[in-house]
């Protein structure tokens, strides 16, 4: 939870205000989808306890509407060529008020919630008995868990002019905005929602791509900065008429939270703590982080982090890696108690056992990744190294070096112990980095960077390794096209995809891992077996697990089909068949031959020989890893040339496909890119080249004195 929204785990009474723009679509019709996902939003904070109220306008945009279909309807060939006259705003919103309480009416009645109508003028709560019999009455209502949909009755308000305050010389209030901040104060709710059809307040006018989001508004600072847009096209009011409900309610102590209605969950990941919206807040002018660091910033600074540690020597980097694996050990209790909150959050939620199992740090795999840091400590220095050596022309000396990227982003979710791999991979091959992990394990990547970080010496600086905490920081980063150099994605086949969809910056990682095992017909079954129960259930969530086990149709005859089938029967493995496979053997029908199941269950098809194999993976396959088992070193090694895939193995399970089981010392991802990197990615795949070139004078004046030579030379020299 980001410490400046610690306040909603104290909420209990919240007042939601839904503007114009949310309700309804630009031509003034309802938006039924988003009408929907608010009243389902709504519904689930009902079921968990919360008090809610609704504050919702809408009615003269849809009377409007109406107004102008039945004027249509109703008129003839010469009536539709004069002008049309403007409708009156206070008969729209006599005609729009019954159409939208009656969807509400509708739309809570089908989720099981009862709603009700209250609706008011500014003049009522003048009158001190009404404001008190008004608030025996909401609280009547929230006692029978009743949601309360209050509204401005524009049919008979009488004012002229926008309020300067929620209680000026004209009047309590002016429009929706601040009826919902007056109401939120005289029924002292916890928190009072603004949904807009913008993401919060920005520095400017949010088509205008150089604002930016206040995730916190402090007044002091902020009032004086920010230009507003135009009002609402549709209601009365705009971002102006929001900041000052805002202000004026978290100044007299309800928290305010401004933020999209265009998302259907934004209300409750307000409630859960998460950094969207902006927030107003009374004593935000006492929280220290008034000056937000930006992705871009902490970008740039990782960037200029890793330019400090690659002036550094190969003593002094290997000595930051060894004190990073002594700060780990340190600090395991710490780690592992932190950990140990982020486990029991992913339990009580509910998350699955093999999310549950990636997220646990137990101390057998904190202490492989202290060991795998030390290996990478003494691994040869892979920075500045003579790759080639070429005399162009006499004295005249070209050098190509390896060089670090620049500076990673690296996406990830749910696996902490993937943090440690990162960060000690960064920090080898010079390159800056900005980590984002998963919400699951918030905690324990924290402890990790904090842990990590304190060891590198402030020469270089800490902040050669950013964390990202909100998920809301992505797309920001995604744009950094002139300072992130490389994005690699480690989740889900969705998390990948949507990334490589969404930025200009080159992307390495892979989107799906379905591996193939194919068993020939001369195949050692006893190996095959050994092969396919460890490809598929040493560790099933992973992206190198076995996906399909392609089995040689021979082996349907003699048995050996069915003593793998039980070997995987017997280790709870469900089995799931492609056309031939499930009539032969009568089991369920795989739904698709691409399918990466990540758990206890495989497919299996039969298939004619090596080729039908090889061509089957290439259809179907992900290009990430795929084995052959076979006795015939002839049909081994067509597989393994044919096969195009990032890694091919010959009598070996496809676990095997890993950086740290390759000698890598650990690897920043798995690459099925056919560009730079393939395979597991370790220090190599985080580097690139440069060209040096060493003269004493030469002029190159139309290659008219010039001798050209290319003689190669040893790198040695």
């Amino acid at each position: 939870m980001d410490p400046t929204r610690a306040f909603v785990k104290t909420v209990k009474r919240v007042v939601v205000k839904v503007g114009t723009a949310v309700v309804t679509r630009s031509d003034g019709r309802l938006a039924l989808g988003r009408l929907g996902g608010l009243c389902e939003q709504l519904k689930e904070l009902n079921t968990r306890g919360y008090e809610v109220i609704l504050v919702t306008s809408g009615a003269v945009g849809l009377g409007r509407q109406r107004l102008r279909y039945r004027r249509l309807a109703n008129s003839s060939f010469s009536d539709l060529q004069n002008p049309q006259y403007e409708l009156d705003g206070k008969a729209c919103a006599a005609v729009g008020q019954s159409s939208l309480m009656a969807l509400y009416d509708i739309m809570f009645s089908q989720l099981d919630v009862t709603s009700s109508q209250l609706l008011v003028n500014d003049g009522f709560f003048r009158d001190t008995d009404f404001r008190k019999q008004l608030t025996d009455t909401v609280h009547s209502l929230l006692s029978l868990r009743v949601i309360p949909i209050f509204n401005e009755n524009d049919a008979v308000s009488t004012r002229k002019a926008p309020y300067e305050l929620l209680q000026d010389s004209s009047g309590i209030f002016w429009d929706n905005d601040s009826l919902a901040g007056l109401l939120a104060l005289e029924l002292k709710a916890d928190l009072l929602v603004l949904l807009s059809d913008v993401e919060g307040l920005y520095s400017g006018p949010p088509s205008d791509p150089k604002s930016k989001l206040i995730h916190t508004y402090v007044k002091e600072k902020h009032q004086t900065e920010i230009t507003f847009g135009d009002k609402s096209r549709l209601g009365r009011g705009g971002m102006t008429a929001k900041v000052n409900a805002a202000v004026c309610a978290a100044y007299s102590g309800t928290p305010v939270i401004i933020t999209s209605g265009y998302t259907n969950d934004n209300i409750m990941r307000v409630l859960q703590g998460e950094r969207i919206g902006t927030v107003f807040h009374k004593d935000a002018h006492l929280w220290t982080s008034l000056k937000e660091v930006t992705a871009h910033e902490m970008a740039v600074a990782a960037r200029d982090s890793s330019r400090k540690l690659q002036i550094l020597n190969s003593e002094e980097r290997r000595k930051i890696l060894l004190d990073v694996a002594d700060a780990l050990e340190e600090n395991e209790s710490m780690i592992r108690i932190e950990n140990a909150a982020d486990v029991a959050d992913a339990e009580e939620a509910g998350y699955e056992r093999s999310l549950i199992s990636r997220l646990t740090l137990r101390p057998e795999k904190i202490a492989s990744l202290v060991k795998s840091v030390r290996k990478l400590a003494d691994m040869e220095e892979p920075i500045g190294q003579i790759l080639k050596r070429t005399e162009l022309a006499d004295k005249l000396i070209l050098e190509k070096i390896s060089c670090p990227l620049g500076v990673l982003l690296v996406i990830f979710e749910s696996r902490p112990d993937a943090l440690v791999q990162i960060a000690a991979l960064a920090i080898r091959s010079g390159n800056g980095l900005v980590l984002k992990g998963g919400k699951e394990a918030k905690r324990s990547n924290a402890a990790l960077h904090k842990v990590i970080t304190s060891a590198i010496p402030d020469k270089v600086g800490e902040t050669l390794i950013g964390l990202v905490t909100s998920r809301e920081a992505i797309p920001d980063l995604l744009k950094l096209d002139d300072v992130i150099d490389l994005v690699v994605p480690r989740g889900s086949n969705k998390l990948v995809s949507q990334i490589k969809d969404t930025t200009k910056i080159p992307v390495l990682g892979h989107a799906d891992g379905i591996c193939h095992v194919y068993v020939d017909k001369a195949a050692n079954i006893d190996v095959a077996k050994q092969i396919v129960r460890d490809a598929k259930t040493d560790y099933p969530a992973a992206c190198n697990a076995m996906e399909t086990l392609l089995v040689h149709k021979d082996l349907s005859g003699n048995n050996g089909l069915g003593e793998l089938v039980a070997e995987l029967q017997r280790e709870g493995v469900q089995l799931y068949g492609g056309p031939r496979a499930s009539a032969l053997l009568k089991i369920d029908e795989a739904k698709s031959l691409h399918m990466e199941y990540g758990s206890l269950a495989c497919t299996i098809e039969i298939v004619d020989d090596v080729f039908a194999a090889i061509d089957h993976i290439h259809e179907n396959g992900s290009s990430h890893t795929d084995c052959i088992v076979t006795e015939d070193r002839e049909v081994a090694e067509t597989f393994l040339r044919q096969v195009d895939s990032a890694a091919v193995f010959h009598n070996a399970s496809t676990r095997f496909c890993d950086g740290a089981r390759f000698g890598l010392g650990a690897e920043v991802g798995i690459s099925t890119s056919r560009i730079h990197a393939r395979g597991p990615v370790g220090v190599e795949g985080l580097l690139t080249n440069r060209w040096l070139l060493r003269g004493n004078g030469q002029v190159v004046d139309g290659d008219r004195n010039v001798t050209y030579l290319h003689k190669e030379l040893p790198v040695q020299a």
